[in-house]
């Protein structure tokens, strides 16, 4: 089984697991990127039939959304930045490989379970 070298460490990614991987993030980049072109097309889309605070309403939904799409195209892009300079799949944290379990539920995922879980505790 080939390795990717990460931080001078193995980790358990095989050229198979990268490529799976980045399969799924480039499928992610590209819905986001489809999902902020039809929030952009609908910001141009109002009815004077809809009361005023409705589309206030509609607004900020639209933007809020908006918002996390371009958090999670961000966050695509920096995976896969970090796969084509071969430090994909290390924490940013600790420095140890993020489990291949992890990587394929949240294909972006910047820090292991355990670092993530100190980070959010610390919120």
């Amino acid at each position: 089984m080939n390795h990717q070298i990460v931080a001078g460490r193995h980790t358990i990614l095989s050229i198979d697991d990268l490529a799976v991987l980045r399969a799924n993030l480039e499928e992610q980049r590209l819905f986001r990127q489809e999902q902020l072109q039809q929030i952009a097309g609908t910001a141009t889309v109002r009815t004077d039939a809809v009361p005023e605070r409705q589309a206030d309403s509609h607004l900020a939904v639209r933007d809020k959304l908006a918002a996390s799409a371009r958090m999670v195209l961000t966050d695509v892009e920096a995976a896969l930045t970090r796969m084509d300079q071969g430090r994909y799949g290390a924490c940013h944290l600790c420095c140890r490989p993020i489990a291949l379990e992890r990587l394929m539920i949240v294909p972006q995922a910047r820090y292991c379970a355990h670092c993530q879980q100190v980070r959010e505790a610390g919120r």
